[in-house]
């Protein structure tokens, strides 16, 4: 590297990356746990937002999720293949698409629930700690949507 090569433009120095870096580590942590359950990391996040408000829109899945309806129908049909989801039309719209979890999907939730803990002690935080990282990750994604 030559004595005029930008400090800013060192990899090292680039926030995407370690951001990058940091999400695809913490994907491999999740990983031992999700399969277990049969799961893909973005079947659990999406199950997450299931467990927590069931039957909701297509719409609104994705919006929770940040993922367009062309990359998450192909992931709800997954879903429904295991027999986690049902998708219905919205008997007040048809138009709209709804997710309901199926008996299987509820029960998947007690399976899952100590997913969250096990992983924060493998990256050596408290849940309050994480929670604090994770409010300041919110900030910032929020920050890069309003541009």
């Amino acid at each position: 590297m030559t004595e005029d090569y930008p400090v800013q433009l060192k990899l090292e120095h680039q926030l995407c990356f370690a951001l990058y870096a940091c999400s695809r580590e913490m994907t491999k942590l999740y990983r031992p746990f999700l399969d277990e359950l049969g799961l893909t990391y973005t079947q659990y996040v999406t199950l997450l937002v299931l467990w927590e408000q069931d039957n909701m829109s297509v719409k609104q899945l994705g919006e929770h999720l940040l993922l367009d309806s062309g990359t998450l129908t192909p992931l709800l049909k997954k879903l429904e293949a295991m027999n986690l989801v049902a998708r219905v039309r919205d008997a007040k719209d048809e138009r709209s698409v709804l997710v309901q979890l199926t008996e299987e999907g509820r029960a998947l939730r007690s399976r899952a629930e100590h997913i969250p803990e096990n992983v924060f002690c493998q990256v050596g935080l408290t849940f309050e700690e994480g929670g604090k990282l994770r409010e300041r990750l919110q900030q910032l994604v929020e920050e890069m949507q309003k541009r």
